[in-house]
């Protein structure tokens, strides 16, 4: 199932068979990291600790990305340093823009011809993934959104918060797909047993932890890769 390191896939290999239960990271997976949403949240994050702490921009910069490296989200580190109320962090970090995203009627079709369960893992809040899904238009095909608070604040790539989003949705990970932007957040993933698609863009945090046996698909471009996922197994896309 897993190759000797990371390639491009541009055909689907036969190994996702048994794959009934995919499971999706949100941002820059689903819709394209061109799209930049983070670009938002940043500044949405550094206006948050300025006004929490009474820092100057610079300070906040260094703050944000220094809990994001030490405690794999900038609110886990806020939570335990600050004692920051995640809701309001949440509320005020992903009231954005997203009319950036544009709808992908592609990947609707191909949503529609994956046969089996379709989740979203994110470290986001199910209120951010929920407007994502509503500007792709593709909300329809997921049965649940796991988030940063139903994982009770522990962000991918703690394997807790797999764990724990296992025995939410009740499936068996050997039998699911994972599909991620984040390298590094894979190997969790390939250890309980899922079958791993790196979704790669040109954002330094992508190939962060690309190296290894825990990547065994990649793409450029989702869409792509389920399209030929879904000829793999003899099923026709709708009509477009």
């Amino acid at each position: 199932m897993a190759t000797s390191g990371p390639t491009r896939a541009t055909t689907a290999p036969a190994a996702i068979d048994h794959v009934d239960v995919w499971v999706f990271d949100l941002d820059n997976t689903l819709y394209p990291a061109s799209c930049d949403l983070f670009a938002q949240i940043d500044d949405k994050m550094r206006s948050f600790i300025i006004g929490l702490l009474g820092c100057d921009e610079t300070r906040a910069r260094e703050i944000q990305k220094g809990f994001f490296l030490s405690h794999g989200t900038t609110l886990r580190g806020l939570m335990d340093h600050h004692s920051v109320d995640p809701h309001d962090f949440l509320a005020h970090c992903h009231a954005i823009d997203h009319s950036v995203v544009p709808p992908s009627p592609a990947l609707d079709r191909a949503l529609h011809a994956l046969e089996g369960r379709k989740l979203i893992f994110t470290n986001g809040s199910v209120r951010h993934a929920e407007s994502v899904l509503d500007r792709l238009g593709v909300a329809h095909h997921f049965e649940g959104i796991f988030d940063i608070v139903a994982a009770d604040y522990v962000p991918k790539p703690d394997i807790a918060a797999y764990r724990s989003f296992i025995r939410r949705h009740d499936l068996d990970p050997r039998s699911a797909a994972m599909f991620e932007d984040m390298a590094k957040n894979l190997v969790p993933a390939h250890a309980l047993g899922m079958t791993t698609v790196w979704i790669r863009h040109d954002r330094h945090w992508s190939s962060e932890g690309a190296e290894g046996d825990h990547v065994h698909h990649v793409t450029d471009d989702l869409v792509d890769w389920l399209e030929a996922a879904i000829a793999a197994r003899g099923v026709s896309l709708p009509a477009q």
